[in-house]
């Protein structure tokens, strides 16, 4: 029996190499490398400038917080996502408002969020889930209608006059809706390098923004450089780039900042990125057309004016349930096959479940969940491995349940 794990990641000996200099080179720590790697995703994502960080989650926080986002403020966020995309708006203070999926769609109901936003909302969060960048022309057509009910608080606040759009991009690197890449899109986007995403540096994330007229990239990088060590105004490199040790702490911030090692194997992985992202639908074109004559939806991930990153292949069972699916799962797993669900609604949480909110509240979200399988999507699969999955699924949904 084959056993296929569910996102091995895909290094090569470029990765290995790129790693091994880094480690001979005597600097291992946030240095040249990083840089280097934050100026190649900012040019692949056509924005002026990127900071990579030790994970989406800290760049999505950090990013509240230099908005000046916290306390009795609110964040809209879809209820069909990972915690990360929630649990930092509770670590700054706020108050996450839930958002129910559109009827057959794993996207917020965006005339809920519409009707979500008040006096209190800074900042709507988008999941670009599996990769598939969300409708950024009908939210930004929300934030801008509901400008009139913003009160800035911050000097970050008042530029923008409105709420914020602050991507989770966790899945959507490489992605691109109306011409436009992930990362160029919504005001501030974050991208995660997690050991299972297309790009991995085995722990990290990077966030790039929108240019605006009234904001210095150069001095909001350098924020961002704060926040994310200790708020000092000088890193270790930087030191050994001058003639003088002499620094300061400016304020107390955090430690969240992406050594060069892992930066290293980023830039390896992204000099191999654009066929990563072919191979990716490459596989996603075989799924589909394997099973176009079985009861189940898939989403849509490539048209005329939008391509995925291929990041997920999410299946759902139509007319199925909790049950059905669970079994389905189990007998992939029997057969050596090692699938995944994406994701338990939050509702569906113990730490949401404690703060008040009940998935009886959100329908479209249970009913997306409750008979969604992912299948592996990687690099690493071969030609035969993807038969067997494709095989095995068909003979797996012909069994009696």
């Amino acid at each position: 029996m084959r056993n296929i794990p569910f996102s091995p990641p895909d290094i090569s000996k470029a990765e290995i190499d790129s790693v091994v200099s880094v480690l001979k080179s005597g600097w291992i720590t946030t240095g040249p490398k990083t840089k280097i790697f934050e100026n190649n995703i900012a040019d692949f994502c056509n924005t002026n400038k990127a900071v990579c960080l030790s994970s989406q989650t800290a760049c999505a926080e950090m990013t509240l917080r230099i908005l000046g986002i916290g306390e009795g403020d609110e964040v809209i966020v879809p209820a069909y996502t990972y915690t990360a995309t929630a649990s930092i708006i509770r670590h700054i203070g706020a108050k996450p408002v839930l958002i129910d999926c559109q009827k057959g769609s794993l996207e917020m109901d965006y005339d809920k969020m519409e009707a979500a936003v008040n006096e209190r909302t800074k900042a709507i969060i988008p999941v670009d889930l599996a990769g598939i960048m969300c409708d950024y022309d009908r939210i930004f057509e929300v934030v801008e209608n509901k400008a009139h009910l913003f009160t800035p608080e911050s000097e970050m606040q008042e530029i923008y006059a409105r709420p914020l759009v602050v991507s989770d991009g966790a899945h959507s690197l490489g992605a691109s809706r109306n011409g436009k890449m992930a990362g160029e899109v919504a005001d501030f986007t974050n991208f995660s390098f997690h050991a299972v995403k297309n790009l991995t540096t085995g722990e990290g994330g990077a966030v790039t923004w929108r240019e605006h007229e009234d904001i210095d990239s150069e001095a909001l990088y350098r924020q961002y450089m704060l926040f994310s060590l200790h708020g000092q105004t000088k890193d270790t490199y930087s030191k050994t780039l001058g003639t003088s040790w002499e620094y300061d702490v400016v304020d107390t911030q955090y430690k969240c900042n992406m050594p060069d090692i892992l930066a290293a194997l980023g830039l390896a992985q992204l000099e191999r990125y654009e066929k990563i992202l072919e191979r990716r639908h490459e596989l996603i074109k075989r799924y589909n057309k394997a099973f176009s004559d079985l009861p189940v939806a898939v989403l849509d991930h490539a048209g005329e004016n939008h391509r995925s990153s291929g990041h997920l292949y999410m299946v759902r069972f139509l007319g199925k349930g909790e049950d059905y699916r669970n079994t389905f799962f189990r007998r992939m797993a029997q057969n050596g096959i090692h699938c995944n669900v994406h994701f338990k609604p939050l509702p569906l949480l113990t730490a949401y479940k404690q703060l008040g909110y009940d998935i009886k509240d959100f329908p479209n979200a249970y009913d997306m969940f409750k008979n969604e399988l992912t299948l592996p999507l990687n690099t690493v699969l071969s030609d035969d491995d993807v038969d067997y999955i494709l095989s095995t699924f068909r003979r797996v949904i012909a069994q009696p349940y």
